[in-house]
């Protein structure tokens, strides 16, 4: 698992860039993820590695592939001090968990190891010995993650 730390004001086109939004393949757009702002990153996120950064991450347009290629490239969680509100839906949507703690996007560091609990909020950083704690998601938007997202959920209940 590795941290990879960004600042404020992360937005969806650094996330995924338009100019390959021609594709509607997960893993396709997963493979240019955030190649604006760090080009490695493609080629080194593996399955539960998280994102940390600073205020407003996922500013920017509305695009749903912004979550989507993050959760595809294997990001387990992103920890922020906060989120832009249409990112937060639809990363919700999608099931992919965020989390806003302004706290641990203060203090947690690249190299740290850093372990979620998404049903009590706590983030522990084990590097540093401390806990942080964001808040958690309510039990039915739990769900809908666990769900692997709204549609999921939705069918699940049919």
């Amino acid at each position: 698992m590795k941290i990879y730390k960004y600042k404020d004001n992360v937005d969806t086109d650094v996330i995924i860039p338009a100019r390959y939004l021609n594709s509607f393949d997960a893993k396709e757009l997963a493979s240019h993820a955030m190649v604006d702002i760090d080009p490695t990153f493609a080629s080194t996120v593996e399955k539960g590695d998280i994102i940390v950064a600073g205020q407003n991450f996922g500013c920017g347009s509305s695009r749903e592939h912004a979550p989507l290629c993050l959760k595809t490239a294997g990001v387990k969680c992103v920890i922020a001090k906060s989120f832009a509100r249409i990112f937060y839906r639809n990363s919700i949507n999608i099931g992919f968990p965020i989390m806003e703690c302004e706290e641990a996007a203060d203090k947690i560091e690249k190299g740290d190891e850093v372990e979620v609990d998404f049903s009590t909020g706590v983030i522990t950083n084990k590097t540093k010995n401390e806990t942080y704690q964001s808040q958690p998601f309510p039990e039915f938007l739990q769900k809908m993650i666990d769900a692997d997202g709204l549609v999921n959920y939705v069918n699940s209940k049919k």
